[in-house]
């Protein structure tokens, strides 16, 4: 069971600790995310890994430098992506906003030997020039679609096997002492897994945590990957029991989904390698499949959400503060003759937690005569049930669907109940790729086995916190599905035994004592959200930086302190928070 003891504290540690695909990295003090902020030395010299849209893993950028030294130009940039299709996107892309005149923008294929049969392992490679690095950045963050660190890891051994002569040993004794030293090297990392390096990391280091994880541990072997997926797929439509391994899996029938639309099977779900890829690609869907329009934004979202609408197709109309108000607006501009393509919102928001009126987002939805995208990721669907009102949902794995903070994935999932169903089927039927590695499926669906169990302590320590908050003189808000004005839409879709999710925001009345409790509060710190261990970050400091002031237009306070709850006793949850809050007296 995850504790409170032994957080991560050092500058630039995965977390969790010795976990070599996290996807958050410590920045334990206020100081130090600022610092990351403004690219300082003492922090980004010490990362080797960050959440992974905003930070190239360390394999990543050594797959980066070694495409470039065998097939770059002078003074040209690669970005790694994992099919030919995203590449050319990325170009496109690139070529519409770049400020260069007739950049050179090309589009490399590498073959790569896949680790088995079925498994596709190809990598394409946008070559740009190298004042373009912020621009080919953007496309990874926006779209999600980029190659993860295990991928670029596997890619990296290969390319390089390719150029390394294998020796065999020469005789029995050869073997034995060749053996005789493997095991040595395995044997110090097992007691000792901390003491080595990334540098001092070799070939076999990959091959044994893969030995572990399959041996003792709950994975699968790559081979298993399709059926993988099919379980993968199941467990979101809700047609597949918890914690039931691959055998049963491909031994039991899928049951009647729990979810809230009648019909909904695992053919309906499509798998992604990023939550952000996954509403890049309903929104790039909705433009393939309908009259192209503008769409709004319904609430403050996570940025990239914003920008995605903004940069692609003809942009949206943002409502940014989310309230029952903006419905009223938003109709008399559609009853003016505005026609729009789709609303996009989150159910609840990140970071300010209010819930949108779905029951009158769907009226105007049929009115009016637009598809309706909701994101789950902060609710999740054994909270909350959103499908009867969604023609599109959409949902972050990497968030508490997996917990454990080492794999990226996405969903998206289609109503059978919508207007929309056989034509966006159609078309995902011709456009959609699976783009998510093998192995991440595999860590994803052994992470995920038994999600429904986590939710409820989750939420009960969630709200044992907004007690404990809502009690303290030097808060001013605490904002929660269950403590919002916006509650009883909540309430509306919120399942029999579902709680109120495991994210919440502070605002301190004054910003010192932001800075000071998030200092004080031994817990992890850092980016990412919905971990099985409690995480905190100062978010607008890391999501907003360079735009505070326009977040703050919309309620996001600079000084808004993030928690993401876990999976602790609730008594050393309440403990450590009541400590931290103490050294504010």
């Amino acid at each position: 069971m995850p504790s409170f003891d032994h957080p991560p504290t050092v500058v630039g540690c995965p977390i969790p600790a010795n976990t070599p695909h996290a996807v958050s990295v410590t920045l334990p003090s206020w100081s130090a995310n600022v610092a990351y902020e403004e690219g300082e030395d003492w922090v980004v010299s010490k990362m080797k890994n960050g959440y992974p849209r905003f930070f190239w893993h360390e394999k990543i950028q050594q797959l980066i430098s070694l495409v470039e030294s065998r097939y770059g130009g002078p003074d040209e940039k690669a970005i790694i992506l994992p099919s030919y299709k995203v590449a050319c996107q990325c170009r496109t892309y690139m070529h519409r906003l770049t400020k260069l005149t007739d950049p050179i923008i090309r589009v490399v294929e590498i073959t790569v030997p896949p680790p088995s049969k079925g498994v596709q392992s190809n990598i394409s490679i946008v070559f740009y020039p190298e004042s373009e690095v912020d621009l080919a950045k953007s496309f990874w963050q926006h779209t999600g679609a980029g190659i993860s660190s295990r991928m670029a890891e596997y890619c990296l051994e290969r390319l390089k096997a390719a150029d390394t002569p294998k020796s065999e040993p020469k005789s029995a004794a050869d073997a034995f002492k060749l053996a005789k030293n493997t095991f040595r090297r395995y044997a110090k990392k097992v007691e000792s897994p901390s003491v080595a390096s990334s540098e001092e990391e070799s070939d076999d280091s990959r091959e044994f945590s893969t030995f572990l994880e399959e041996r003792f541990g709950r994975n699968l072997d790559i081979s298993f990957v399709k059926q993988v997926k099919i379980a993968l797929r199941r467990r979101i439509a809700g047609t597949l029991e918890d914690n039931l391994d691959i055998s049963q899996v491909l031994q039991t029938q899928p049951h009647v989904s729990t979810r809230d639309v009648e019909g909904l099977t695992e053919d309906d779900v499509f798998i992604y390698p990023t939550g952000m890829n996954s509403i890049f690609s309903a929104h790039q869907l909705l433009l393939a499949a309908l009259e192209n329009k503008k769409s709004v934004c319904f609430g403050f979202p996570y940025i990239d959400t914003l920008k995605i609408l903004n940069k692609w197709g003809p942009g949206c109309h943002f409502f940014g503060h989310g309230e029952p108000q903006d419905l009223v607006e938003l109709e008399k501009l559609l009853e003016g003759g505005e026609q729009v393509m789709a609303l996009f919102c989150e159910f609840p928001s990140n970071p300010l937690l209010k819930t949108p009126n779905l029951k009158e987002i769907r009226r105007l939805a049929d009115k009016y005569h637009f598809v309706v995208v909701v994101d789950e990721t902060v609710g999740n669907f054994k909270n909350i049930h959103v499908l009867e009102y969604a023609d599109i949902v959409v949902s972050s794995l990497t968030k508490i669907f997996s917990g454990d903070s080492n794999v990226m994935g996405g969903s998206l999932v289609l109503s059978p109940a919508s207007k929309y169903y056989d034509v966006l089927k159609q078309t995902l039927s011709k456009e959609y790729e699976d783009i998510m590695w093998a192995e991440d499926a595999i860590f994803l669906e052994r992470n995920s086995r038994d999600f429904a169990s986590r939710i409820g302590r989750i939420n009960v320590n969630a709200e044992a916190l907004c007690g404990l908050l809502l009690m303290e003189p030097t808060v001013k808000n605490v904002y929660y599905p269950k403590h919002s004005s916006t509650r009883q839409f909540y309430d509306e879709c919120r399942t029999e035994n579902g709680g109120y999710g495991g994210l919440l925001s502070i605002v301190f009345h004054e910003p010192r004592h932001a800075q000071a409790f998030f200092d004080a509060v031994k817990t992890a710190k850092g980016p990412s959200l919905g971990t099985n261990f409690t995480l905190l970050c100062p978010y607008t400091v890391i999501a907003h930086f360079r735009e505070m002031e326009w977040a703050s237009e919309y309620g996001v306070d600079p000084f808004l302190v993030r928690v993401s709850v876990g999976l602790e006793t609730t008594k050393d949850l309440v403990e450590t928070f009541t400590n931290a809050l103490k050294s504010l007296s």
